[in-house]
């Protein structure tokens, strides 16, 4: 193997320094808040400006008076002095209104609920690494999920295993032919990225891996019998050729001590192996010939499989001489025989189903995508409540990555809002999903754990990974860790996210009422008058404790269960509704009621 390239030189590298995702982007609760505090500025500064000029008007043309009753300014035979401290006099009274108008413990609120709410939603298994991402999520109109691992246990096991056209119970695992066990031991022991290790007979075998790989190790080691020790010391490898998510399957190929036979042994996703094969060994260990009809039939097995939520992978083998290719350089990858099929069952978490149907009520669309068989993505999709069993099934529903990376950018658009399932996907698919869901002006969170989600999470509005099985790359990338890895925590951080933003708009009202009294107040007292009832200290010690009190209760408060019964809040909603609003009026009145009383 010869390495060109590393790092961002490479076709991965290139892929992810292409995805802009803006570290200075505002968030939605950000924009809001700016556009909030410069329309406030903009009103502050209009009226102050207002009352000096009224208040300048009114002192240089007499019409105000001293408390003798005197005009205040008389021409030139008032002091230099004099005009001094009364023009201080209104410019403080101006700026007592731009202090009445600002809210200024709005920042402390913010901070502080932001603050309370990471500290709450750690125990609550989730850790915040963006301060920025609590607020988003309380707006997120969609979530992108995987489905091993987050919706499933990834706790995996062989529960069916086919030989030919036939199921092979536990039981019948020691009559197996000798040969195909043999090959069967090859298949599971040469091609994996998995280690068994037994330091001795006695000992039960500690198998590591990914969860897949684990669970083919373990049947092998438990129900074939296999030694991975005498099958590594028979054979020795001569070229290895990875898993990748595009070709879904991985190959080995292995010759024995002293023999020139080589050994291709293929793994991976069954439907692409089946393509590959062209005879089969049946339950008596005959090799036979695979027409189109027992492709059919193959292809009917692992639907079944699918459909009962099993993932479904194949082996295959071929046998070459030393001589006759080059089997050095490439591995065979047609004519291959196929060895049997294995299913894997992951269960879904408990309470994901519950979680989904939470999510649904509170107006998010959760989509799984999944680089799983079609038929075993819908199964687990209907187990975990993302489909409705109840509910007529659009025809994009469920689609392939391959039909959705195919589809014209004005089709993908178009149905992008339908589907809830995507299989056989690619990290380019999932990365094109969510940039869809953007453009349409969805707020989208993603979950992922491997290095292949990486550029998804990087392109989503935020990004949650998992905290056990995640890789380094994709935490990279991340705003919000799960650490269980559980579906059920990212319901969680959606209700304090909401709460957040709840918690804001609470303190808003709270805080808008006074403003907006003592702003009238002063305002019409200033213009009338001459003077303000209510100077700039009394305001400042006014915020000083109502600020300080008031944002330590409202930006505490946990969040409620009628939270996730409400529409997610959109990109373009205004921070103060009709409601805060109409609320926000009648009690500023109530209160300049009584200041006039």
């Amino acid at each position: 193997m010869l390495v060109t390239s590393v790092g961002m030189n490479t076709l991965w590298g290139e892929m992810m320094s292409s995805i802009n995702r803006d570290s200075n982007e505002e968030t939605p609760l950000q924009a809001r808040l700016n556009k909030l505090a410069s329309y406030i500025g903009k009103v502050g500064l209009v009226a102050a400006a207002l009352v000096l000029v009224v208040m300048l008007i009114r002192y240089f043309t007499g019409n105000t008076r001293d408390v003798k009753g005197n005009k205040e300014f008389n021409g030139s035979k008032t002091k230099f002095d004099d005009v001094m401290n009364a023009v201080v006099s209104i410019v403080s009274a101006a700026v007592t209104i731009i202090v009445v108008a600002i809210p200024e413990g709005l920042p402390l609120a913010v901070t502080l609920t932001l603050a309370y709410s990471m500290k709450c939603m750690m125990a609550d298994h989730a850790l915040v690494r963006k301060l920025s991402s609590c607020e988003t999520m309380g707006s997120a109109t969609t979530i992108c999920t995987d489905k091993t691992g987050t919706l499933t246990l990834n706790e995996m096991k062989v529960t069916k295993f086919w030989l030919g056209k036939e199921a092979v119970e536990d039981h019948n695992y020691p009559n197996l032919i000798g040969n195909i066990l043999k090959l069967l031991q090859q298949a599971v022991g040469l091609n994996t990225t998995g280690t068994v290790y037994k330091p001795n007979s006695t000992l039960v075998p500690e198998i590591s891996g990914s969860p897949t790989e684990k669970a083919i190790l373990s049947w092998a080691v438990f129900n074939l019998g296999m030694s991975i020790e005498e099958v590594k010391q028979d054979y020795h490898i001569i070229h290895v050729e990875a898993f990748n998510s595009v070709k879904k399957r991985s190959g080995v190929s292995v010759k024995r001590n002293n023999e020139k036979t080589i050994h291709t042994h293929w793994k991976g996703a069954a439907e692409m192996i089946l393509a590959t094969c062209s005879t089969y060994y049946d339950r008596a260990g005959v090799l036979n010939v695979m027409d189109e009809e027992e492709r059919l039939q193959f292809g009917t097995i692992i639907k079944n499989m699918a459909q009962n939520s099993l993932r479904c992978i194949a082996f295959a083998h071929k046998e070459v001489t030393e001589e006759s290719g080059q089997v050095f350089e490439k591995l065979e990858e047609n004519g291959l025989t196929l060895l049997g099929l294995v299913g894997l069952k992951d269960p879904c978490r408990p309470g994901v189903s519950t979680a989904v149907e939470s999510c649904r009520a509170a107006g998010v669309n959760i989509k799984m995508i999944t680089g799983d068989n079609v038929h075993t993505a819908k199964a687990i999709a209907f187990e975990c409540k993302i489909l409705n069993p109840d509910e007529d099934l659009d025809d994009d529903a469920v689609i392939e990555g391959v039909q959705f990376r195919n589809y014209s950018l004005k089709e993908r658009m178009e149905k992008v809002d339908k589907i809830h399932v995507m299989a056989r996907s690619s990290p380019f698919d999932k990365l094109l999903m969510v940039q869809c869901l953007k453009q349409k002006g969805h707020v989208v969170a993603v979950t992922g754990d491997g290095t292949n989600d990486a550029p998804a999470l990087k392109e989503a509005d935020i990004a949650l990974s998992m905290g056990i099985q995640g890789t380094e790359v994709a935490k990279a990338n991340l705003d919000i860790v799960i650490l269980d890895d559980n579906f059920t925590s990212v319901v969680t951080v959606l209700r304090w996210r909401r709460a957040v933003y709840t918690n804001i708009q609470k303190f808003l009202q709270f805080q808008l009422t006074v403003n907006i009294a003592a702003l009238v107040i002063n305002l019409v007292a200033a213009v009338s008058s001459g003077k303000v009832p209510l100077t700039a200290v009394q305001l400042l010690w006014v915020n000083l404790i109502m600020d300080t009190l008031g944002a330590l209760a409202l930006a505490t408060e946990k969040p409620t269960n009628d939270l996730m019964s409400k529409p997610p809040v959109g990109r373009s909603e205004p921070l103060i509704t009709k409601t805060i609003w109409r609320n926000l009026m009648a009690q500023a009145m109530f209160q300049m009621y009584l200041s006039a009383g």
